[in-house]
Parts: C-alpha cells; sequence; structure tokens
C-alpha cells in the first residue's frame, strides 16, 4: 500500500507484505513501546484487525496477531495494559473513515490461515544480549543460555543452595512471564529434564526469578521472555510444511473496499489522483 496511518505515539506504514509499526519516543509514551522502537509485522502473521471507539474522543485499530506468530505476543499472553499494547494504534475520531479504510486494506491482505495458529514465529523478537534485575537475583541472556545470579538480599535459600544457574537454550522448552504489575510476578524457564520435579513457587524455583516493586519492569522483563522463547523456538526441530496455496482475490471484498475509498474521497480524505491510484490497484488484483 505504501501508505501512512500517524496516531497517538505509534504509526503505522503499510507496504506490500507488511505492516512497519513504529513507536515514538516522548515522557508520554510507555517504555516497553520506547524500547521495542519499531516492529515488522508481516500481514500471515494477523488473525484479523479489530476497530472500536476509543476513549475521549479517539477511535481505535487493534491488529490480532495470531497464536505462536510473535513471541512477544505469546509469553505476554494478554497480560498487558492497553496503553503497552504494541499492536494498538489510537487515532482522533474524525479519523473513523480513514481507519475502517485501512482496516479494510489489513483484511483484504490477511493469509489463508489467519484463522490457524502459526507453526513459527513470523515476527522478530528483541535481539540479545539482554539483562535486567529481578528481586532476588540478575538474569542475563546471551543468544545461546540464560544465566541467574541469585542477590543475596532476595534470594531464598534453596536458590542460594542451588548457586548461580546457567541454562543453555537446549535445555528449555518454555518460558512463563507474569506480569510485574500483578501479585506473584516472575520468570520462570520451563525445562526439558529438570532435577526433579520444579517448585510451585518461584522464588523457590532456581529456573525462575521473581518481581518486586522497581525490579524486573515490564519494559525489562517482556522483551527478555520474548528472546528466550524465539531462540527456544528456533532450536525446535522444523515442521515439513506443504506449499501455501495463494489466497484468491474475494471480488465482494475488493468492491467493498472500492467503496470506501470512494466514501474517504468525497469525505475529502483521498486527492482526485490518490484515489484513481488506489482504484487501480485494487482492479488490478481481480
Amino acid at each position: 500500500m505504501g501508505d501512512v496511518l500517524a496516531g497517538f505515539h505509534t504509526v503505522w506504514e503499510f507496504d506490500t507484505d507488511s505492516v512497519l509499526i513504529r513507536f515514538e519516543r516522548g515522557i508520554r509514551t510507555p517504555k516497553l513501546l520506547q524500547v521495542l522502537g519499531e516492529r515488522r509485522v508481516p500481514y500471515e502473521a494477523l488473525a484479523a484487525v479489530e476497530q472500536a471507539p476509543g476513549k475521549h474522543g479517539t477511535v481505535v485499530l487493534r491488529a490480532v496477531p495470531r497464536p505462536g506468530a510473535d513471541p512477544l505476543a505469546d509469553v505476554a499472553d494478554g497480560q498487558l495494559k492497553e496503553g503497552c499494547d504494541p499492536y494498538r494504534l489510537v487515532l482522533p475520531a474524525e479519523r473513523e473513515l480513514l481507519a475502517e479504510y485501512y482496516a479494510e486494506e489489513i483484511r483484504g491482505r490477511l493469509g489463508p490461515y489467519a484463522a490457524e495458529p502459526a507453526e513459527r514465529h513470523l515476527v522478530a523478537a528483541p535481539e540479545p544480549p539482554l539483562s535486567f534485575k529481578a528481586y532476588d537475583g540478575k538474569a542475563s541472556f546471551d543468544g545461546t543460555a540464560v544465566s541467574f545470579r541469585w542477590f543475596w538480599t532476595g534470594a531464598s535459600s534453596a536458590k542460594w543452595k542451588a548457586g548461580d544457574r546457567r541454562f543453555e537454550v537446549s535445555e528449555i522448552t518454555g518460558v512463563e512471564w507474569r506480569s510485574p504489575d500483578t501479585p506473584g510476578g516472575h520468570l520462570r524457564l520451563v525445562l526439558r529434564a529438570p532435577d526433579g520435579p520444579q517448585p510451585d513457587q518461584a522464588d523457590q524455583d532456581p529456573a525462575a526469578v521473581v518481581f518486586g516493586r522497581g525490579y524486573g519492569l515490564v519494559h525489562e522483563s517482556l522483551p527478555f521472555a520474548a528472546a528466550v522463547l524465539a531462540a527456544v523456538r528456533a532450536k525446535a526441530p522444523a515442521v515439513p510444511q506443504g506449499a501455501v496455496p495463494a489466497a484468491r482475490p474475494d471480488p465482494g471484498g475488493i468492491a467493498e473496499r472500492i467503496r470506501h475509498l470512494g466514501e474517504l474521497h468525497e469525505a475529502g480524505l483521498l486527492t482526485d489522483a490518490e484515489f484513481s491510484t488506489k482504484k487501480a490497484q485494487l482492479l488490478a488484483e481481480l
């Protein structure tokens, strides 16, 4: 599409096969979004696009990632506050027609398996090395292994007894992240062959660090967890996939998108040249 849709703190730049989501830097932008900077999301990584009225005279577009397509969304597991959601774009209410148009544009480009979980990650995770301070220790990830170094001021006797730990990616099968914004926040590695059953309590588990007030903040611990999960899944045996059939254009859907174009043109949101170009692009898809 080659277009840009700018909202509060977030900008969506549309390409033929993906949308680049850029986050502004500023005191009002949530720290998680500032840390992420930008994310390129292929349309095949999306399950849907939702549009709804927002607060204080705004309209909200939200792209819905397919399960398994984005390691960040997978480890967050719906725990993020609205303002920290990297798939959410907030626009002034007067741009509702424009939001509706782009929502339809994205829906028209969703892959043939949008309703199914993705078999591999399609959105890149933050790059290691990464580290953060939890309440009971420091967690580090260099791309090949996760290390926990315990703090004498916070670590339990069970962790002191186990000693500082290092877990190779090959030893890990998953990552459990519980937001520091909720009681019991922690990051726990799910191990392939642990030495006995893993303790129920994260503060007793040498394969976990616990959060506390000011420790393991979302913008530090969530990208860390996503990077570890991406490395774990990259090590997993590849599942052979058959050729993906090309999705057939839906004439009814294209006609509906052209109708939206006409409404935007009549509302003065598209120039004559923009309307003609976009209409020709849609007709060429038939």
